[in-house]
């Protein structure tokens, strides 16, 4: 049985396009949604279906950690975070330059949305587990 688990660094649009895709149509619970503010970084865990491996017909779930570096602020729209058991759809992952720093989008199903504020390009998707 093949164990590659994936990282994919990225610091710039094409590999911030990568995780997009990668990452699209994962599952991610309001729990497994955290900013670490005094180390500005942002996490989400997600369950995710595993795309990138073309040697892999199986549609293999995997866990999934996506982690953003140098992230000045988080701002979020539609998401019940009282609700510790909603699961969100994440659509795609968008970003905006603005002025010295980058918006990050993640954006969900039913029209929500995670904002994050960055001074640099700096995310990582690493996968943690198959889902058997």
């Amino acid at each position: 049985m093949n164990k590659y688990l994936a990282k994919i660094i990225a610091n710039d649009q094409e590999g911030l396009q990568m995780i997009s895709a990668c990452t699209s149509g994962a599952k991610v619970k309001v729990s497994d949604i955290k900013y670490l503010s005094s180390n500005k970084v942002f996490l989400l865990s997600m369950e995710r279906i595993r795309i990138e491996s073309e040697s892999d017909p199986d549609d293999k779930k995997i866990n999934s950690v996506c982690r953003f570096d140098f992230v000045d602020k988080v701002k979020s729209k539609n998401i019940n975070q009282s609700n510790q058991e909603l699961v969100l759809e994440l659509i795609g992952i968008d970003y905006l330059k603005n002025k010295d720093d980058f918006e990050i989008n993640l954006i969900f199903k039913n029209n929500a949305h995670i904002v994050l504020t960055m001074e640099a390009i700096e995310v990582r998707l690493e996968d943690q587990s198959e889902i058997l």
